[in-house]
């Protein structure tokens, strides 16, 4: 399976060599990648770039996976997490099921695996966010603004969804 060239993807784990093995593979694959060692570095990026996925890994210092997750929802509510750990526990994935994650993936990491999982989570990201457009542009229409109205605050969601 292929890369989507249109999937940003925001790398968080706190093991420095597999994030560079990661970043590496994945840019070669065409995705654009940013990397960053902890949650709050990846809350602090996601603060000023948005991401459709976020593959994170679940037992860091600092901020865990699970808070991390939680406060990237609150930034970007559509992104999809793959949940990543060496530590892989029922609990542990229950906990992460809880904020949503996409896919639970155990290290080592499948890589290939691991492309078709952001592939789908991307898919899915853009479905909900669509979804969400669609419902919000509905809105504008019964809201009984006038034409010129209607144009500027369907041009404001485009922006804020990423439409062209």
């Amino acid at each position: 399976m292929s890369a989507n060239p249109n999937v940003k993807i925001l790398l968080i784990d706190d093991e420095e060599t597999l994030l560079e093995y990661l970043s590496k593979r994945l840019l070669k694959e065409g995705f654009t990648v940013r990397a960053t060692f902890s949650g709050e570095e990846a809350v602090e990026v996601a603060s000023e770039e948005n991401f459709d996925v976020a593959v994170v890994d679940l037992k860091m210092p600092g901020i865990d996976g699970v808070e991390t997750q939680k406060r990237l929802r609150s930034l970007q509510p559509f992104l999809q997490f793959i949940v990543l750990t060496g530590h892989g526990s029922i609990e542990s994935a229950l906990e992460s099921g809880q904020q949503d994650a996409f896919k639970y993936l155990l290290k080592p990491i499948d890589y290939e695996n691991l492309v078709e999982t952001i592939n789908e989570a991307y898919e899915r990201k853009t479905v909900l966010q669509n979804a969400k457009f669609r419902e919000q542009v509905e809105e504008i229409y019964r809201s009984g603004m006038g034409a010129k109205g209607i144009k500027k605050a369907i041009g404001e969601l485009r922006k804020i969804y990423g439409i062209e």
